[in-house]
Order: C-alpha cells, then structure tokens, then sequence
C-alpha cells in the first residue's frame, strides 16, 4: 500500500465504509443480501462516492473474484457507439461465474454520444438475464429518457464539511500528520463538497510538511485565502483601483490563478456577506456582473481585462 495515491490506499472496500451517503448505501446493503439487483442510475458532483459505492458492491456481491464478474469502463475515454457494440456486448454475452448476473459499471455515462446511448439502450434489453448495469455520470439529463427508466437512480449529495472533517482527521492520525483545525477548515473551504480533492489537498499538502498550515492548503490547491477576496472587494466597494488592481496582481501572478478562478471565489464571499453590510439590490447587481465577466472569460476574453472590468463596475456601488 506504501507509495499509493491517498485517495486508492483509503478508497472504502465496503458499502459501510462510504462516507456521507449513509440512505443509498442502505439500500444497496439491503439488494447485496436479497443477491436481487435491478439497473443503477448514480447521479451526483465529481468525489463524492459513485464509483466507490459501484466497486463497494460488487465486492460484497462477488467476493473475492469480483474481477470476473464486473467490468468497469470509463465513457469519456471511448464515448462511441463501438464501445457499446464490441467491449459491452463481448462482455454481457458471457455468462457469470459462479453467480446469476455479472456486473457492468459505466462511469462518466453522460459523456456518451446519442448514438452510443441508443445502442446501450438496446443491449441492457437483450443482457437482462446475464448482466446488471450501473451507470455513473454527473448530471443524469444528459442521459435520455429511455435508459433513465430502465435504472433506479440514486442521487448522490456532496458530502458536509463534519463528513469530510472526520475522514481528513482519519486520515492524518493514521500518516502521522498533524493538522490544525484552521487547515481542516481551508480544506473544507477549497473542496467544496468533493472528498477526494480534500485527500488530495491534504496529501500534497503533507509532501510540503508534516505540520499543515492554512496557508499550506491554499498554496498547494492554487486558491486564495477567502480574506484576501475579502480585501478585494472591500477595496474595490471603496473606489481603491490602484490598491484593488494590485490586490488582483497578486492573485492572477504569484499565486496563479486563472480568471475563472478568481470569478468563483469572488462570487463565493460576496454571496457571504452580510446584509448590515451591503443591500439584497446591490448584491443582485454585482452577482449579474460577476455572471456577464465569467461568460465572456469562458467565451476566451482576457483575462486580466475582464477582472479589471469587473472592478470598475464594482466601484459604481456604495459599501
């Protein structure tokens, strides 16, 4: 297990061991005992145990031969129709070992062309008998209507900040790694929900010392301490250009941030703010702002020009 990536060495062998999904994993317990599956549909953000719950249970349904009876396959590698007419076929028409079912777990599912989806849907037709599926993808309307009601969908939730909490701290007694709550808190903040970027950040932060700092977290993860944002937008709200524009020099240059970057976290800590501090209107307002500034930088603006813009606009409000 020595020299794994965290998230492998610490991914759960068990339903029980998922973190934060107690209600489906019950319910998959629950199917794994009866030996009775049907179709699975998860649905849910990136990191937060879809394809963790699928291999969970096919370890617990097969055993240790899990391997013969279960495929797994990434769509965004192969998202074609031949993926579905050669590699799946080829698979479901074999029988189980030792079992009734075998299991096929296609992960990133939405990322299939129409043509793919069409023909999966007609191969989880005709495999009924032989094989289950289990389709995993990050918004469930990208895959048609005809395959949604062949699965039961199972909508998976990001994860709470205690859930994470408890998985870190978990995790760095058993590294000998010490973390301070401030640390738990800036992982928290950075990964939004998504476990196996805590891990991540808390691994890379490790490499750097075995005593994580905040400022540790933030550097390694390529994000701004939410009080500089802070900063920013006070400076900005105050009509300080010059001392706002070198505020933004800081992020865009010695920390690296893309534009997007700065965009998310902006509109992370205006969202946060008070309404003593600033009116419901005027939060609206720059919200829109802040909308119109991310389009036109996704669409391939410059960077640079669009936060400067960004500014100036903000400036046309009062603190």
């Amino acid at each position: 297990m020595e020299g794994l990536p965290w998230v492998e060495k610490y991914r759960p062998k068990k339903l029980a061991e998922v973190v934060g999904q107690e209600g489906i994993t019950k319910r998959l317990e629950s199917a794994v005992k009866k030996k009775s599956l049907q179709n699975l549909l998860f649905s849910g953000p990136a990191g937060i145990g879809k394809t963790s719950s699928a291999v969970a249970l096919a370890r617990e349904l097969y055993g240790k031969g899990f391997e013969r009876n279960f495929l797994e396959l990434n769509a965004s590698d192969e998202r074609g129709i031949d993926i579905v007419r050669k590699t799946i076929k080829d698979f479901a028409r074999t029988m189980a070992f030792d079992t009734e079912f075998k299991i096929i777990f296609l992960d990133e599912a939405d990322a299939l062309t129409t043509d793919a989806q069409q023909a999966l849907r007609r191969t989880m037709e005709k495999f009924t008998k032989t094989c289950r599926f289990v389709l995993s993808c990050n918004y469930s309307s990208r895959i048609m209507e005809p395959i949604q009601s062949r699965c039961v969908i199972f909508r998976f939730k990001p994860l709470s900040s205690k859930d994470i909490e408890i998985k870190l701290k978990e995790i760095a007694k058993n590294e000998g790694i010490e973390l301070s709550e401030n640390a738990v808190k800036s992982i928290i903040y950075v990964s939004q929900g998504d476990l196996r970027k805590a891990i991540n950040v808390l691994q890379a932060s490790s490499s750097i010392d075995s005593k994580i700092k905040e400022e540790t977290i933030y550097n390694v993860s390529s994000k701004a301490n939410p009080q500089e944002i802070k900063d920013l937008i006070k400076l900005a709200l105050e009509k300080k250009f010059l001392e706002a524009r070198e505020k933004l020099d800081v992020l865009l240059y010695e920390y690296g941030m893309s534009g997007e970057d700065i965009i998310l976290q902006l509109y992370r800590e205006l969202i946060e703010i008070k309404e003593e501090e600033m009116n419901s209107k005027t939060k609206i307002d720059l919200i829109e702002k802040i909308g119109e500034a991310n389009f036109r930088i996704v669409e391939g603006a410059n960077d640079r020009i669009q936060l400067e813009a960004l500014i100036a606009q903000f400036m046309k409000y009062k603190k």
